[in-house]
């Protein structure tokens, strides 16, 4: 069974009458990069703070490898924290602010200069010694912070949303750029954001947070493609979501009727053993064909349902398609344009419809979770 590097056992975190982690259990491997992800309120960075020692626990137990360190101060701890505002120092250029840690240490000079040259080629910043920080770009700031924390040889690096005030194309060189340092340093990162891109990009697990606690905890395929709560499925992308109720099974798949008596059909372990549900279904995997008005197409190896167009925008790698169905439900579609002349095929508002899909492509939603895309209060500690 592989190390945790990181375990949270029955953690909770109250702020006066508010609870902001409540009874949160949490295993982190060793050499995983982790992410709590989730909305502002959710708990990810109260979790965050507690791990590198910034917050007190109220009740539970924060073990880093074999030591017991809920009590600890942070600079007993063996992590290091990269804040979103990097927190350089402006005096100081880029070989002294790496070189910070180590000299507290009374680390011999030839070391330090072995190992800042090493940070320094390793986030891609040799020759930048003697700059000072603000002489450097947002996103070279972030790289120095990010060697500054890893020079000291943690067991743990936490990261506090590093990549929120980035522009959005140099967020994603960097988050191209994170996932690499990790990989090549083989350390356990664990890193907080609210953007679901980010964590499905980078992480080998995420933990998704609501009410200060963990809603589902898995790889960023299973959470995307197998949601279990409408709160996932909605806040890890587009869901279209029809109410149903299981009516039986065919073969490896289970037969859901719809409200309007159309039966659709999923894979039997996606309900797991609930009855009044929701039948989920990713923009993406839909199909949109024309087709005469309330037809739907009869074959058992698809979903159908026939709707109607009420918009359609062309963007660019795919038009975005938003159909009505007979009941009334609206579903998005993301239909690829696979011709550089599509725009002249991209169907028009008012016309008949089949939207088509797998039934392997379906996720089950057991109905009675309820609270999708709820707002919380900001975080205590933002």
């Amino acid at each position: 069974m592989p190390k945790a590097d990181v375990a949270l056992e029955r953690v909770t975190k109250r702020f006066g009458d508010f609870t902001a982690v409540d009874d949160l259990s949490l295993a982190i491997e060793h050499g995983e990069f982790f992410s709590l992800l989730g909305p502002s309120g959710c708990g990810k960075t109260t979790t965050l703070r507690m791990i590198g020692g910034f917050e007190d626990v109220t009740s539970g137990t924060i073990r880093i490898g074999e030591a017991e360190v809920t009590d600890l101060p942070p600079f007993q701890r063996r992590v290091n924290t990269v804040f979103q505002n990097y927190a350089l120092f402006p005096h100081l250029n880029v070989f002294e602010n790496i070189a910070f840690g180590l000299r507290r240490r009374k680390t011999p000079i030839d070391e330090i200069r072995h190992q800042v040259a090493f940070m320094l080629e390793l986030v891609d910043l040799a020759g930048y010694e003697q700059r000072k920080p603000n002489q450097l770009s947002g996103g070279q700031q972030q790289r120095v912070a990010l060697a500054r924390a890893l020079v000291n040889n943690p067991d743990v690096l936490l990261l506090d949303e590093p990549l929120g005030a980035l522009d959005l194309k140099l967020r994603k060189q960097m988050q191209v750029e994170l996932k690499r340092i990790q990989s090549e340093i083989g350390i356990t990162f664990i890193f907080v954001t609210h953007d679901q891109e980010e964590a499905m990009t980078m992480s080998d697990r995420i933990a998704v947070m609501r009410h200060g606690r963990i809603e589902q905890l898995g790889q960023p395929e299973d959470l995307y493609e197998r949601p279990r709560t409408e709160f996932v499925a909605g806040f890890l992308g587009v869901s279209n979501l029809l109410d149903g109720e299981v009516q039986g099974r065919t073969g490896e798949l289970l037969d859901i009727r719809l409200t309007d008596g159309t039966v659709l059909r999923a894979p039997v372990e996606a309900a797991n053993g609930a009855t009044r549900v929701r039948v989920g279904v990713r923009p993406e995997k839909l199909r949109v064909l024309p087709s005469a008005p309330g037809a739907a197409a009869a074959a058992s190896d698809v979903n159908a349902l026939a709707g109607t167009v009420l918009d359609a925008s062309y963007i660019g790698v795919s038009t975005q398609y938003l159909v009505q169905t007979a009941d009334g439900h609206k579903l998005t579609v993301y239909a690829q344009n696979l011709e550089t002349s599509g725009a002249s095929e991209v169907l028009s508002d008012g016309q008949h419809v089949t939207v088509t899909w797998r039934p392997q492509h379906t996720f089950v939603i057991d109905r009675t979770d309820t609270g999708a895309g709820e707002t919380q209060m900001e975080e205590v500690t933002e």
